[in-house]
């Protein structure tokens, strides 16, 4: 909501029933750029002060977001995530200072986890038209909406892709990986330069551990769900 109307807004809360828990502040999402995170932060932090000045509220938690990014084209450098530390350890202090019972809250989903998934589907079927070779596998952007392009946003890049079961075998042709569905947007790869695959094999995209099945619509044309499958060490 507009931030002038904040302040009224809380002091409503805290008339009412309701119980004020703090601020929840996004200033972004998927971002490489250390500067960026930085300032964001301490923008954040500046106008949770300013408003709880503005409404004489207490602050009970703020939520700084998240906006710490993966890399998943190439050209991108991962964060650097210790300048973001050192600067958070001397922005945490003026935040305590000031607002002394305040809990700082920070989202960090997808850094934590979307490197940690992929997604895997199988070929069902090899396709020629005009000169394009397609490769029909059985998910599609009903299992990964982010990977295809999210209904067809304007600029589109290939997440990493790899036939993981030729993986041994060097890029020898280029081709286009499609899902099932009856939608050109229904595309995981678009002329990308793979080995050489067959029906059966496996097609890989990597950095699908965050925005994946969830965030995908699922029953979309009404083809089978993905199967979640988590693979690791459980031993505490």
């Amino acid at each position: 909501m507009d931030v002038e109307r904040v302040p009224a807004l809380v002091r409503r809360i805290l008339a009412s029933d309701l119980v004020f828990q703090g601020f929840h502040i996004f200033s972004g999402s998927q971002s490489l750029k250390a500067d960026a995170l930085i300032e964001a932060q301490k923008n954040t932090v500046d106008l949770a002060i300013r408003l709880v000045q503005e409404s004489g509220a207490p602050l009970p938690t703020l939520n700084l977001g998240g906006g710490f990014g993966i890399p998943y084209f190439p050209g991108e450098s991962p964060l650097e995530l210790e300048r973001v530390g050192d600067a958070l350890q001397h922005l945490l202090p003026h935040l305590h200072q000031q607002l002394p019972d305040t809990q700082p809250v920070i989202e960090l989903g997808r850094y934590l986890v979307g490197e940690a998934g992929v997604y895997v589907c199988r070929i069902l079927d090899r396709k020629v038209s005009r000169g394009q070779t397609f490769l029909i596998t059985d998910g599609g952007l009903h299992h990964h909406l982010a990977a295809s392009g999210n209904f067809g946003q304007v600029i589109r890049k290939n997440y990493p892709v790899t036939i993981v079961t030729r993986k041994k075998s060097p890029p020898l042709e280029e081709v286009s990986v499609v899902g099932p569905l009856c939608t050109p947007l229904d595309l995981l790869a678009d002329k990308m330069l793979l080995p050489r695959a067959e029906v059966g094999d496996l097609v890989v995209i990597y950095q699908s551990g965050a925005y994946g099945l969830s965030a995908s619509p699922a029953a979309f044309l009404g083809h089978p769900p993905a199967r979640e499958v988590l693979i690791g060490d459980l031993e505490p």
